[in-house]
């Protein structure tokens, strides 16, 4: 089985991708960026307030989903710049309670749109 996930409260693909796909109660979301889904702006001017909006994406897409944070096992975070890591974590921590996630961070030379922080997850229902 193989479902496409889909809300307007999260970015919109900007190529021939979906959100999500739910696949035996798994969902593999496609990477978010910080773009504001009401306004269509991105978020740049800080790395904080850049990581939230992820994360807010994220939520969102999970929500349509009918899950939440506490079903992620898994996240993959690219970001431009490795220096901007602890303030990246302190924001990523906020979402995550006790038992987070397995994740890696990867440094890359560019993401989509020229932002600074992509986040990709697995969740899975319980």
């Amino acid at each position: 089985m193989k479902k496409v996930i889909y809300t307007s409260d999260a970015t919109e693909a900007i190529g021939p991708y979906s959100q999500a796909i739910l696949s035996n109660n798994t969902l593999y979301t496609s990477g978010q960026i910080a773009i504001d889904p009401k306004s269509g702006e991105l978020i740049t001017h800080n790395i904080s307030d850049e990581t939230h909006q992820v994360m807010k994406n994220l939520e969102a897409v999970l929500s349509a989903a009918e899950m939440d944070f506490s079903h992620v096992l898994k996240c993959t975070i690219f970001l431009k710049d490795m220096n901007q890591y602890a303030e990246i974590n302190t924001v990523y921590a906020q979402y995550f309670g006790e038992k987070p996630p397995a994740r890696e961070a990867v440094q890359v030379s560019v993401l989509p749109k020229h932002v600074n922080i992509e986040i990709s997850l697995i969740a899975s229902k319980k």
